[in-house]
């Protein structure tokens, strides 16, 4: 009879430390996650995804949505250095979401990193880069 209370108090341990592990898992897979395309050479559309991107931080809280916007062939162009929303790149990059560019339409364009704004990140291809992120369950923005 011992031996069955020894066995059914580690059964509960087990359980009880399983039940609260759960909660934490259950936190980091309801985390949204959302890749915003913008291949597009305007300021008004690169305007549109950064307050797309804020907005989305403000109504669901910035820790609990993981954000990336992926620049391609001529939305590249929004991500030089002196471009007329680095401002706002920044902005959005330091308020935690992901800004990068793709490396092949850097190298079409021969663009190298010095050219580009300081807080972009970079990626081999930003196609398949939206693919790989919708995999990974992001959802898919275009604005």
């Amino acid at each position: 009879m011992k031996r069955m209370n020894t066995l059914g108090a580690l059964l509960g341990g087990a359980l009880l430390m399983g039940a609260l592990a759960l909660p934490a898992a259950a936190l980091a897979a309801d985390k949204s996650k959302m890749v915003i395309q913008v291949s597009e050479n305007d300021p008004a559309t690169w305007n549109l995804a950064l307050n797309n991107a804020r907005n989305i931080q403000k109504d669901m809280g910035k820790d609990s949505v993981e954000l990336e916007i992926v620049a391609f062939g001529p939305g590249i162009n929004m991500l030089k250095a002196e471009s007329e929303v680095a401002n706002r790149i920044s902005e959005t990059v330091d308020s935690g979401v992901s800004v990068v560019a793709c490396q092949n339409t850097m190298r079409n364009q021969k663009l190298d990193k010095e050219d580009m704004h300081a807080k972009v990140g970079y990626v081999s291809s930003g196609v398949v880069e939206i693919m790989q992120r919708q995999k990974q369950g992001y959802t898919y923005l275009r604005p």
